[in-house]
């Protein structure tokens, strides 16, 4: 079994990708909720009965050949701290983190499958993979799906499908989503007609973690809310679609301000750069601004195509769990952000400036942004 320390030295796949294109669709994720037939959900069941639950899917997960050697723990052997790195690393939701007795995470080596114990529902499954590949990560967690209903009697009904916590997760149960990354269409001031013509169409969008949470770093979650009446393959068709035209939004208003404000991103980049080269302290909303600036930079050539994959590790690496693992004890706000600063500091010491020669001097006509379907 993966010891906590072992799994925090190496970096998950969908955060070291190679020839694989993330600078705008940076992640895509795909989760299954399940139940086992007549058990009360997590929130309704006494402690006796989430942990009778707890034995029986642990005894089903830890028999799949691809968790061997993994790391298995029950959130009682965890402390806070590692919860909460575990939730900066998405490998966990913020829900399942304040859980204790009967729950548990499971999690691939490659950090690619993650499965959560007596959530909000008895079985939470999620694959996550580098760049916009659904039908990837969707192929993989189907499998570890079949596998385990051979074993375990999930709670489906014929008309409803498979049944959840929450009646928005009847039917498939499956919720598929992607992390984009888009500071041109804000920095155009597009963004909001974008998310609105998204929403329009039935899917959510959310921040950094998901639900209830706001968007740092010109990062957002977009997702399917409807679980019941589509089939998986009309869910991630429909879904694949619309990333594929907000990604080409953004695309265009990359260009665009290259080409028509291209002194503008210059100094966006450059302040970037510098602020945090030098600052002595940083918030993490600040910082993850900044680096987002430093991401984009790298995409349009003021900096290596590499420095893309750096900054995902420094948007990580600066959250407040894992400024506290670094520092090996409890830190308040400002000592997070002074460790924040020195951490960055250090990351940019061997990075050159950005690229001059990347300011383009070619102009071209506006263009309207086109309709969602």
């Amino acid at each position: 079994m993966m010891r906590f320390s072992t799994l925090m030295k190496h970096p998950a796949d969908w955060m070291t990708p190679k020839s694989i294109d993330n600078s705008i669709v940076v992640t895509s994720r795909i989760r299954l909720a399940r139940n086992l037939r007549d058990v009360p959900f997590p929130g309704w069941a006494r402690k006796k009965e989430r942990v009778n639950v707890h034995g029986q899917i642990r005894t089903a997960v830890d028999s799949l050949g691809v968790m061997k050697q993994g790391f298995a723990h029950e959130f009682c052997e965890l402390d806070q701290l590692q919860k909460q790195v575990l939730v900066e690393r998405h490998l966990i939701s913020r829900e399942q983190a304040a859980r204790n007795d009967g729950a548990s995470a499971v999690i691939d080596r490659r950090q690619r499958l993650s499965l959560m114990v007596n959530e909000e529902d008895h079985l939470r499954m999620q694959a996550i993979f580098a760049g916009m590949d659904l039908q990837k990560a969707y192929k993989l967690l189907s499998k570890v799906d079949t596998e385990l209903e051979q074993k375990l009697p999930f709670a489906f009904d014929k008309k409803l499908g498979y049944l959840t916590a929450c009646p928005s997760n009847l039917g498939t149960g499956l919720r598929a989503s992607a992390m984009l990354h888009l500071p041109a269409l804000v920095l155009s001031e597009q963004i909001g007609q974008v998310l609105q013509a998204v929403s329009k169409i039935g899917l959510a969008v959310r921040g950094l973690y998901g639900e209830g949470t706001e968007s740092l770093g010109h990062l957002f979650q977009i997702s399917n809310q409807s679980t019941l009446g589509e089939s998986e393959e009309e869910v991630l068709s429909r879904l694949d679609r619309v990333l594929t035209q907000v990604t080409n939004h953004e695309l265009n208003a990359r260009e665009k301000l290259l080409d028509e404000k291209a002194m503008f991103m210059a100094d966006k980049v450059g302040r970037g750069y510098g602020l945090l080269k030098h600052a002595e302290m940083i918030d993490s909303k600040e910082a993850f601004n900044e680096i987002s600036l430093l991401r984009l930079g790298a995409s349009l050539g003021f900096f290596d195509r590499e420095v893309i994959a750096q900054c995902d590790s420094w948007l990580l690496d600066i959250q407040p769990a894992h400024l506290q693992l670094h520092a090996k004890k409890e830190l308040d706000a400002d000592e997070r952000d002074l460790i924040r600063a020195e951490i960055l500091r250090e990351r940019l010491h061997s990075l050159d400036a950005p690229r001059k020669n990347k300011i383009s001097k070619q102009n071209k006509s506006d263009e309207q942004t086109p309709d969602l379907i």
